[in-house]
């Protein structure tokens, strides 16, 4: 296959999947900015927890006012604090996130949750739909305005959330394909608990898919049609970080590691299916006639390669000053530079040599993690030789 043509192979399939991480989805929507402005939007949108309401406001939109209703959806659940720091840095910008993060785990956020009241007691029995802290009936109502849920169902693109049977706990994906998507699946794949209370769909309860995976890149490999695939995976949770100092330190970094995606494993374990179907495929030619009707090679044969995937692996890292509360720090002037943060990210890495240059086998499955080095190395040629 020629560059130009799985370039256009590429194109026809193309997947954002997006992590949860609360208040770190607005990087995201930094990145699907970028995406959308370099005409690579994607034919099929994945997510789990934050990443899900991201997927809602994208899938539920026209082309021309999704980034509209991201930027409608990140400004009604930030707040503007009275005052900003001009420089932020050190433990002025830290002591600055936490009264910020303490005070949407006090009071709540405009159309996302508001605390319940009377707070449940722990040992205190309570109906299963108020068994949470918060209460998330602000949200529903907020998708309800910003989503149009017609739109959405009628399949324009594809779209799939991840969530967890409570009682069961198997995982459990809503897709348009299969089904009709409504506010509740949506809420479903973020009701973390014991923050948001379990969702009930069709006489079963869920809560938040980060509880399994807090990535549906699986489920995308897993699921995905016989065509070559660009995938656009957008971490909100670093699985690499620094040694800690601090009890505090270990609290983040112990969160980093718990919701940080799976990818490398189940990148390399499709890339190793992959190569066994080829093998599997190029073996039965070699065969002689007599023994390629054994049922054994049947099974192999059924299952065939789907196609190349590049993976553009696009990774939240946490700065210096973030805490364990990061991931519910809401502050104005905290979600603008995790938007522009993911959309420098993005555009840096669209830009890349080793990404604009990349060249896929037929059953290859490649990941490119590029935005590592944005602020340490400027992006020329020779940078792009030595990535």
């Amino acid at each position: 296959m020629s560059s130009s043509d799985e370039e256009r192979s590429l194109k026809s399939s193309c997947v954002l999947v997006l992590q949860g991480g609360g208040a770190l989805g607005a990087y995201q929507a930094g990145v699907f900015e970028a995406l959308a402005e370099n005409h690579a939007s994607p034919d099929w949108v994945a997510g789990i927890s934050i990443g899900a309401i991201n997927a809602a406001l994208i899938a539920g939109n026209a082309p021309e006012e999704r980034c509209a209703a991201l930027r409608g959806f990140w400004e009604r659940v930030s707040r503007e604090l009275p005052y900003r720091l001009g420089e932020p840095l050190g433990f002025a910008r830290r002591a600055f996130n936490e009264a910020s993060a303490l005070y949407a785990a006090s009071f709540g956020l405009p159309g996302f949750f508001t605390p319940r009241l009377p707070m449940p007691l722990p040992a205190w029995p309570a109906e299963l739909a108020q068994l949470s802290l918060y209460d998330t009936a602000p949200l529903r109502k907020t998708l309800l305005e910003l989503v149009d849920f017609d739109r959405l169902n009628r399949g324009d693109m594809r779209f799939s959330v991840g969530a967890v049977n409570m009682l069961s706990g198997n995982f459990a994906y809503f897709d348009n394909t299969e089904r009709t998507i409504g506010p509740e699946h949506i809420m479903a794949s973020g009701a973390l608990p014991p923050g948001f209370p379990p969702v009930e769909i069709d006489g079963e309860w869920y809560w938040d898919g980060g509880l399994v995976s807090n990535t549906p890149l699986q489920y995308v490999l897993d699921n995905r049609p016989l065509c070559a695939m660009t995938v656009f995976q957008v971490d909100l949770f670093s699985s690499r970080g620094i040694i800690p100092r601090t009890l505090a330190d270990v609290d983040q970094r112990v969160k980093d590691i718990r919701y940080s995606s799976r990818t490398r494993l189940g990148t390399d374990l499709s890339r190793q299916l992959q190569k066994l179907r080829a093998a599997a495929s190029r073996l039965s030619e070699k065969l002689p006639p007599e023994l390629r009707d054994d049922p054994d090679l049947a099974t192999l044969m059924s299952c065939h390669p789907e196609g190349p995937v590049a993976i553009m692996h696009l990774i939240n890292r946490a700065s210096g000053y973030e805490s364990n509360s990061k991931d519910y720090e809401f502050s104005r002037m905290t979600v603008e530079e995790h938007w522009s943060d993911g959309k420098a990210d993005a555009l840096y890495s669209l830009a890349h040599p080793d990404w604009t240059g990349r060249v896929l086998g037929s059953d290859d499955i490649k990941t490119f993690d590029l935005a590592g080095d944005r602020l340490s190395r400027p992006l020329t040629p020779s940078h792009g030789e030595q990535a």
